[in-house]
């Protein structure tokens, strides 16, 4: 599918791994050219190499902690105009309100929650100043299901959401569009470590990690690529009439 997106700039923050890496290659694969963010040097090449092993687009890398504003102005300036901003860097761990300490729930909130605000806060006036722009926020579903076991991220994308919607409202009236999506359990790196720990545990074969899954919407989590390719839709034309709006990609979990 042409979504008309081809010659765009975007930017992905996370882009080294999991779903940020999913949604630059189909955006490279719609022909934006990307800029790829996220600390580790290493990852972000080989991200970068298998992206452009596939289509002649630009790709640049940028090694940043997202967690200072002062680094998300520094990644901003070097980034230059963008067309499209992909919010995704984070991790916000679990626990509930008595073992999340304070310093893990501020270390995390000032990569994930403050991150993806700074990071709006330094695009949006340059995208407003030449009326033409989206920002996705990828933030994810516990900030609508206040998951206990997961107070800490359960708040921070609640606040994310609440964000997006905000800034989604006014974006119009200056010609942008910001969206989120809040996907559920997706297949990441991260989520099939914790699955092969639980299956070694419970099942005493860590291979046998997708049984852990059984229960879930279609017998599986979303894959990055289901995630990357609406994040790809709602940043295109295809999707000119939507803001302020959040997806949920859960499978239907409820």
């Amino acid at each position: 599918m042409d979504l008309k997106i081809a010659g765009k700039r975007a930017l992905i923050t996370g882009g080294s791994k999991g779903i940020g890496r999913a949604a630059a290659a189909v955006l490279a694969e719609e022909g934006c050219h990307v800029t790829l963010v996220a600390r580790d040097k290493a990852t972000l090449d080989a991200a970068a190499e298998a992206i452009r092993a596939r289509r002649q687009v630009t790709v640049r890398v940028i090694a940043a902690d997202l967690s200072s504003d002062a680094a998300v102005r520094r990644v901003a300036e070097e980034a230059g105009e963008i067309d499209i901003l992909v919010n995704n860097a984070g991790a916000i761990p679990p626990g509930d309100v008595v073992s999340v300490n304070d310093e893990t729930l501020r270390r995390a909130w000032d990569l994930k929650v403050f991150g993806f605000i700074s990071f709006c806060r330094a695009v949006y006036p340059r995208m407003a100043a030449r009326k033409t722009g989206v920002i996705v926020n990828v933030i994810g579903a516990a900030g609508e299901k206040f998951p206990p076991g997961y107070i800490a991220g359960a708040a921070g994308n609640a606040a994310l959401m609440g964000f997006t919607r905000a800034l989604g409202h006014q974006a119009p009236a200056d010609g942008l569009r910001v969206v989120g999506i809040n996907p559920g359990p997706v297949a990441t790196d991260r989520l099939i470590m914790l699955q092969k720990d639980r299956a070694a545990k419970t099942l005493g074969d860590a291979e046998r990690w997708r049984e852990m899954l059984v229960s879930m919407p279609f017998g599986r989590a979303a894959t990055p690529e289901e995630i990357g390719n609406a994040v790809a839709f709602l940043a295109s034309p295809a999707s000119g009439y939507t803001s302020g709006t959040i997806l949920t990609i859960d499978g239907g979990g409820g």
